[in-house]
């Protein structure tokens, strides 16, 4: 059964939106109240020529809450769980955030453009209003607004010859979660070397909204010699490398430490934070469950998007909330969490797939 979804008002279109219905975007999905592309048609030779070549992403989504002014430090402090202190002028850091109990909201990644601006790249939710309203109770000093800027990613083995073609060789020395602010045929960016993918490459932030399609076929056009494509984030190599999905995979009451994400919860800062106190005691009490990989037995699965109970009997030890097929692996592989109670070799786990019994291992994370 087939679905269709309205492009109304009421959802953002990003700056790339019409270049890539061009090109033949087959399915969208919306993130952040904006649409994205899903994929170009063909997700499978997609998520091959991001292992092989070079992909082209509309990444908007990712959307930029801006902290400028004289307090934009200390409400990052705040509001981040990791002592970001040392940051410097042009790199990046991967944040988590909770609210005052400990669970985790969104995991952005904070980029530092000058002592007194900083951008949080986010995930899908609306920390836009959270950071706004926390500035507002705390008096600080410092603006809170979305700027004009969508990322498009570039993506892949070959995505250094692609960028360096367009920007010059100097950003082969660009050091990953660094960035630097330049510009293209009067088009201005924020070139990071970043991206939501294990295959290495680019994103770049465009800073003038009304050229989005002008920097997609540049993008394009300087890619054609090393086979480009358009295409979207890969679900398949996203679970083989073990990336947190926000939405996916943690947006229902998981904390940072449940989430693998302990190594970015500085518990020893001398100054507070949201959500400090509730993670010290989380951290010394334990905690209940933890994110895992798991194999799934049987024949190959299209795929699951939604979230499925893990089993052992009939009793609820886990859930599992995406699994794909993995041409790499051989296998159906899957990301989700398991109660901290069960071991890797545990035996007899199983998931319902309709009235089909599938069994389950446990495996760690990444899977390559």
């Amino acid at each position: 059964m087939s679905y269709q979804i309205a492009v109304g008002c009421n959802i953002r279109k990003s700056p790339f939106f019409d270049a890539t219905v061009a090109d033949g975007a087959a399915c969208f999905s919306v993130y952040n109240h904006m649409y994205t592309p899903a994929h170009f048609g063909d997700p499978d030779g997609e998520y091959q020529r991001l292992l092989d070549n070079v992909v082209m992403w509309d990444v908007a989504v990712e959307r930029q809450v801006e902290l400028a002014g004289p307090d934009a430090e200390k409400l990052v402090r705040y509001m981040v769980t990791r002592d970001v202190s040392g940051t410097k002028t042009g790199q990046a850091k991967y944040v988590p955030m909770c609210n005052y109990d400990g669970m985790l909201i969104n995991d952005p990644v904070l980029q530092k453009l000058r002592h007194d601006c900083f951008w949080l790249s986010i995930a899908d939710s609306d920390i836009l209003l959270w950071a706004g309203a926390i500035a507002a109770e705390r008096g600080l000093d410092v603006r809170v607004t979305e700027p004009d800027a969508s990322p498009m990613g570039v993506q892949g083995p070959r995505a250094d010859d692609v960028v360096a073609d367009l920007f010059g060789d100097w950003i082969r020395e660009l050091k990953f979660f660094w960035f630097r602010e330049t510009d293209i045929e009067g088009i201005p960016v924020l070139l990071a070397r970043s991206g939501w993918s294990k295959q290495g490459g680019f994103e770049l932030y465009l800073r003038d909204g009304t050229r989005g399609t002008d920097l997609w076929n540049l993008v394009k056009e300087a890619g054609a010699p090393y086979g480009i494509v358009p295409g979207a984030p890969s679900d398949i190599e996203r679970v083989e490398s073990g990336l947190l999905s926000y939405g996916a995979d943690a947006r229902s009451g998981i904390n940072p430490f449940e989430a693998g994400l302990g190594t970015f919860v500085d518990l020893d800062r001398a100054d507070d934070f949201v959500g400090k106190a509730a993670l010290q005691k989380i951290s010394e009490d334990g905690i209940r469950k933890r994110r895992a990989g798991f194999i799934i037995g049987g024949d190959r699965i299209s795929g699951i998007s939604q979230p499925y109970e893990l089993l052992r009997d009939q009793e609820v030890v886990g859930t599992i909330t995406e699994a794909v097929y993995s041409p790499r692996v051989g296998e159906n592989i899957a990301v989700g969490m398991v109660a901290s109670g069960i071991s890797d070799a545990e035996q007899g786990l199983k998931i319902m797939l309709g009235d089909e019994t599938r069994s389950v291992r446990i495996h760690a994370l990444p899977f390559i």
